[in-house]
């Protein structure tokens, strides 16, 4: 092997910036060397449990019997060995150079390969920085290499190794700056999240008990599925099980299923490596990795397309992936929690949705209920939306007429608690009183007023007023707390109750 050859590549392999950039660096310039075969790098990665092995990571090389035959690729028989496991193991183990010659009592266990395709040699180095062997590169040559020429290839691999722990240091670096990135618009969304009017009410006995579902479900560590209506709340209930859970002080990534492209799927879901794609200008951490420690809430999981379920569920399953072109598998620590307004049951039996995918997710399903299906939470939830909008714009509390609330009882809220929050939020934004009356609802809202006491109907004043005062008297907490609601003193709201009542 040339000197001139390894000192051109030292050069080129200390200025690449990324570790499969090193690698192809690597084999390519040796394997551009006069007489030699194939050449591949196997770097020391480790299993979920710790233990460590060698990955084939680069590979150049061609028959000289078949023109045609390439063993560029790094899948295979040799693609995952033990250390310690045949010569490339002793290497790492031992941290040693091996250098073998053609007929010697251990040569290659390929010896037919060996003699069709003309090896006369094999040398083994270790890829070693600071005391630690990354790796180990090995070249087979149709040329006999001298022991000298081993020597050159120590100082080479010392150099290349020195170049993989800068590169593995400059990607960890791009890594945890696009990580703080993502965190940070997470983070932003969390506030904007916690200033937003999310609370739940329970008032009503469907939201008691799915409370108390809720709060068991957090204990365990099973994947859930919150089925309802668009609009009704799913993401506070996946928010309330993260909360409630182990893995509260874990991060809570949201994806919005359907508003990712299929082209894009893959990349925003496991990541991607630089160079995979145009535009892939840098390393970019997915969704599942961000995840790592805390809770994956995919909503919307019923509008993923079916050709990239498989890809899910293969994710899900073994809670590992690969970043889109890189061949390292990444293993994460994650609770799934999905939410969908599909009936997934019936999307199976069409042929939309995976079976499979289905039972790995509604390993316990919440049934979210319609806002129409717990009037008693209803008006609590108004004056709640009501409070938060009114702090928002630095103005006092207004109160619900009686026709106004008759008029959101009576609505079946087709948007459930969306459109209820924006009612009321458009109320805050209009309308300038302290009383909010009937006017103060959109149209479609306020025409659901039967069955309340509208001025020219066949109600008096003071029917009218009795009701009021008795409503706002019920909810304040003294006498003078509901004049203040009302607008009169204490004493004026007194006489009136007394001559109510006598």
């Amino acid at each position: 092997m040339q000197i001139e050859v390894l000192q051109s590549l030292a050069l080129s392999v200390a200025a690449a910036r990324s570790p499969q950039s090193v690698l192809r660096e690597m084999v390519q310039g040796l394997g551009m060397s006069d007489g030699v075969a194939l050449v591949r790098v196997w770097l020391i990665e480790n299993d979920p449990d710790g233990t460590p092995y060698l990955r084939l990571k680069a590979s150049v090389g061609g028959s000289v019997v078949r023109a045609d035959e390439r063993w560029d690729h790094t899948q295979g028989a040799h693609e995952k060995l033990a250390v310690n496991y045949g010569k490339i193991g002793r290497v790492a183990a031992s941290s040693t150079p091996l250098l073998l010659q053609c007929g010697s009592a251990d040569w290659l266990l390929q010896r037919d390969w060996a003699e069709r395709e003309g090896i006369a040699s094999f040398a083994g180095q270790p890829l070693c920085f600071k005391g630690e062997v990354l790796g180990v590169v090995a070249v087979f040559s149709r040329k006999r290499i001298e022991r000298h020429e081993l020597g050159w290839l120590r100082v080479f691999a010392d150099h290349a190794a020195v170049a993989i722990a800068n590169a593995r240091a400059f990607q960890e670096i791009e890594e945890l700056k696009d990580r703080l990135e993502r965190e940070r618009d997470y983070l932003r969304q969390a506030v904007r999240d916690a200033l937003s009017p999310g609370a739940m009410i329970a008032e009503s006995p469907s939201m008691k008990q799915l409370l108390r579902q809720v709060r068991a479900v957090a204990r365990t560590e099973a994947s859930v599925l919150i089925q309802g209506e668009s609009g009704v709340g799913k993401e506070l209930i996946a928010s309330a099980i993260h909360d409630l859970s182990a893995r509260a002080d874990g991060p809570l990534v949201k994806v919005n299923c359907a508003s990712i492209p299929r082209e894009l799927f893959e990349s925003e879901f496991f990541g991607h490596v630089r160079g995979a794609f145009s535009g892939a200008s840098r390393n970019r951490e997915g969704r599942f990795q961000l995840a790592h420690g805390g809770t994956l809430f995919l909503d919307e999981v019923g509008e993923i397309p079916l050709e990239l379920q498989g890809k899910l569920l293969r994710a899900l399953q073994e809670r590992a992936f690969e970043p889109v072109g890189d061949d390292r598998t990444r293993h994460v620590d994650i609770r799934v929690i999905a939410a969908t307004n599909r009936d997934l049951d019936a999307d199976v039996a069409a042929g939309r949705f995976r079976e499979d995918l289905l039972f790995r997710l509604n390993v316990i399903e919440i049934a979210m209920p319609a806002l129409r299906e717990r009037p008693e939470d209803i008006l609590a939830m108004a004056r709640h939306f009501l409070a938060f909008f009114a702090k928002t714009a630095s103005r006092a509390v207004p109160e619900l007429a009686p026709e106004a609330e008759a008029a959101l009882l009576g609505y079946g809220w087709p948007g459930n608690v969306r459109e209820l929050r924006n009612a009321m939020e458009r109320a805050i934004i209009l309308v300038p009183a302290r009383l909010f009356g009937i006017d103060a609802l959109p149209e479609r809202i306020a025409a659901h007023t039967s069955t309340a006491p509208r001025l020219g109907g066949e109600v008096t004043l003071d029917q009218i007023e009795r009701e009021h005062i008795e409503r706002v008297a019920a909810r304040a907490a003294t006498l003078e707390d509901a004049a203040r609601l009302l607008g009169i003193d204490a004493s004026t709201l007194y006489r009136k109750r007394k001559r109510y009542d006598g």
